[in-house]
C-alpha cells in the first residue's frame, strides 16, 4: 500500500481539494502537481526510503511536496519553518536527508543548517526554482510500499526526554485517518471544508486536518499563520464546517475585543480542541456565546495521533477526553504494573494499527515506550469512569513529589487558570532540601490584572491541600509553548531550578 492512495484518491477530481489566498486547486490539479514534481524527485535521486524533509508553511507547497515525497516512496519529514538554525541543524543531522523541500524565503535558512535545498515556487502553478514540475499526469503509479514501511517521521518529546524523530508507517496513518473516518461524531465528509490553521509539520495538523480531509474528498482552508480576528473571517468567507484547534486558538478568539458576531462560526458543524487541556472557562464561554460544543480529544505523535474523544456526546463532562476511537485499545496501568480500578489513576497504554513503530535509530527509546506485546506507554496519567470516559491526571513524567506526595501539575494549574486575572500557568518541580520538591508556579497575569505571591496563595491555599500549594510563583509575560500549542515544561524547569529554595 501506499497512503498517497488513501489520501489522494478522490472520487470526484473535479472538487475542491485546497482553498488558499492565491485560489482553489481541484483534486484533479493537485494530482497532476504531485505527480510532476514526484518526477522531479526521482530525476533528483530520490528513492524509496530516503528521507526527505519538508521546511514550509501551510500552503500550496507542502501538500504537494508532501504527497509527492509519499509518491516516490521516500520518507517525508516536516521540520518546523520556523525554527531557529541551530535547531534545524539538530533535526538535520538526525534524520540524515537526501534534500530539503522549502519556500524561497527559507533556502538560506536550510542551507545554512547544512541541508541541500530544492525549492518549491509557484504552486500551484507548478514550477521549481531548481528544477521543473511536468504537467502532464502521466501513467506512471505511486511506488509500491508495504503497510510497515516508514511514511513520515516527526520529532517529538516522545514520552519522555529530549525530541527524537517518531517513525510513523504508511500503516499507522491509514489506520488513524480510518479510524477517525468510522467515528459517527468526528467523521469528515466530501462537502466537509475544514480549517486548516494548526501547522502540518505538528501530527494534529497532518495526519487530522490534512490527511484526513483529503481521504473524505473535503476542501482545506490553508491559513498559514493564526490571527484570530483574520482566521474568523476565513470561517464565516469560506463557510467552514470543520475546526480542529488548540485551546489558544478558541480562547483568541473569545478575547477578541469587540467579540466577533454571534453568527461568526455559524457554519461549524463540529468543533475539535487537543494538543493541551482545555479550560473549562473556554468551552463554556464557546458554547454561551457561539452555541458550538468544543470537543476535547486526546493523542499523541506516537499514535498518529488520536486515540480518544468526546465527540460522541452533546453535552460532554467537562475534563473528559471521551472514550477510546474504534479499533483503539487503552488500558490504565498502576504502579505495580496491574490494570488500575475504575476511579484510581494510571498510566494510559496505548495499542492499536496506529501505534508508531518506533524512534528513528534510538532502539533504547523505543525499547521503553513501546512494549513486547505492542503496547504504547504515553508517560500520561488518567483515570477512567464507570461509563468508559478518561479524565486526563497529568503527565506522569512532570509529577512532583513533595515530602512522599505526589503533586500533579494540572491539579494546581486548573486551580490557577480559575482566577480571572490569571491568562495563563503552568507548574513544574524543583529541589528542595527538606521536602524533596517543592512546587513552582509560572504565571502569566491578564491586561490590567493584579497579582503578587500574596493574592495567589491565598487563592491557591483556599483550593488546595497545603503540600499542592505553590512554594514559588514566578510573574512572567508568557509561556513557552510549541507551535502547536503544547505546554513546554522542560523549558521551565531550569529557571526553576537555579531559583534559593
Amino acid at each position: 500500500m501506499n497512503l498517497l492512495d488513501v489520501v489522494l484518491g478522490a472520487d470526484a477530481p473535479d472538487a475542491v481539494a485546497l482553498v488558499s489566498p492565491s485560489g482553489r486547486t481541484t483534486y484533479r490539479a493537485l494530482s497532476t502537481m504531485v505527480a510532476g514534481l514526484a518526477r522531479t524527485l526521482t530525476a533528483e535521486g530520490v528513492a524509496p526510503g530516503d528521507r526527505v524533509g519538508l521546511a514550509c508553511g501551510n500552503d500550496e507547497a507542502f501538500v504537494v511536496g508532501y504527497l509527492a515525497v509519499l509518491r516516490t516512496g521516500a520518507v517525508a519529514v516536516p521540520l518546523n519553518p520556523s525554527a531557529p538554525a541551530r535547531e534545524l541543524r539538530r533535526d538535520l543531522d538526525a534524520i540524515e536527508p537526501r534534500l530539503v523541500l522549502t519556500s524561497r524565503a527559507l533556502h538560506d535558512l536550510v542551507t545554512e543548517a547544512g541541508g541541500t535545498a530544492l525549492v518549491i515556487s509557484g504552486v500551484p502553478g507548478g514550477d521549481l526554482q531548481d528544477g521543473h514540475v511536468d504537467t502532464d499526469p502521466g501513467d506512471d503509479a505511486p511506488a509500491a510500499r508495504a503497510a510497515d514501511d516508514p511514511a513520515v517521521m516527526l520529532f517529538t518529546s516522545g514520552t519522555a526526554g529530549t525530541p527524537k524523530a517518531a517513525v510513523l508507517t504508511h500503516g499507522n496513518l491509514a489506520a488513524n485517518i480510518a479510524q477517525v473516518l468510522a467515528h459517527p461524531g468526528l467523521a469528515v465528509r466530501a462537502d466537509d471544508v475544514v480549517l486548516g490553521a494548526l501547522p502540518f509539520h505538528h501530527i494534529f495538523g497532518l495526519n487530522v486536518v490534512l490527511g484526513v480531509t483529503l481521504a473524505a474528498g473535503g476542501a482545506v482552508v490553508l491559513e498559514d499563520q493564526f490571527d484570530a480576528v483574520r482566521t474568523a473571517g476565513l470561517v464565516t468567507q469560506h463557510g467552514v464546517t470543520v475546526v480542529a484547534g488548540v485551546p489558544t486558538m478558541y480562547d483568541q478568539w473569545l478575547a477578541v475585543d469587540p467579540p466577533l458576531p454571534p453568527a461568526t462560526f455559524a457554519s461549524i458543524r463540529v468543533a475539535v480542541s487537543g494538543a493541551a487541556p482545555l479550560p473549562d472557562r473556554v468551552a463554556e464561554g464557546f458554547r454561551d456565546r457561539y452555541g458550538i460544543v468544543l470537543h476535547q480529544g486526546y493523542g499523541l505523535t506516537e499514535a498518529a495521533p488520536i486515540v480518544t474523544t468526546t465527540a460522541l456526546s452533546a453535552a460532554p463532562a467537562p475534563g473528559s477526553i471521551g472514550p477510546p476511537l474504534p479499533g483503539v485499545e487503552v488500558r490504565l496501568v498502576g504502579d505495580d504494573g496491574a490494570d488500575a480500578l475504575v476511579g484510581d489513576p494510571g498510566e494510559i497504554w496505548v495499542r492499536g494499527p496506529n501505534v508508531f513503530s518506533g524512534y528513528w535509530n534510538d532502539d533504547e527509546a523505543s525499547a521503553r515506550a513501546l512494549t513486547a506485546d505492542g503496547w504504547l506507554r504515553t508517560g500520561d496519567v488518567a483515570v477512567f469512569t464507570d461509563a468508559g470516559e478518561l479524565f486526563i491526571v497529568d503527565r506522569a513524567k512532570d509529577l512532583v513529589i513533595v515530602s512522599g506526595f505526589n503533586v500533579f501539575p494540572a491539579e494546581v494549574e486548573e486551580v490557577l487558570l480559575e482566577h480571572p486575572d490569571v491568562a495563563d500557568a503552568a507548574v513544574v518541580g524543583e529541589e528542595h532540601p527538606r521536602t524533596g520538591e517543592a512546587v513552582v508556579a509560572f504565571v502569566v497575569a491578564r491586561s490590567g490584572g493584579s497579582l503578587d505571591a500574596e493574592v495567589l496563595g491565598a487563592w491557591c491555599a483556599h483550593s488546595l491541600a497545603r503540600y499542592k500549594c505553590p512554594a514559588r510563583y514566578e510573574l512572567v509575560a508568557e509561556l513557552p509553548r510549541s507551535s502547536a500549542g503544547k505546554l513546554l515544561r522542560r523549558e521551565l524547569r531550569p529557571s526553576a531550578t537555579t531559583k534559593p529554595a
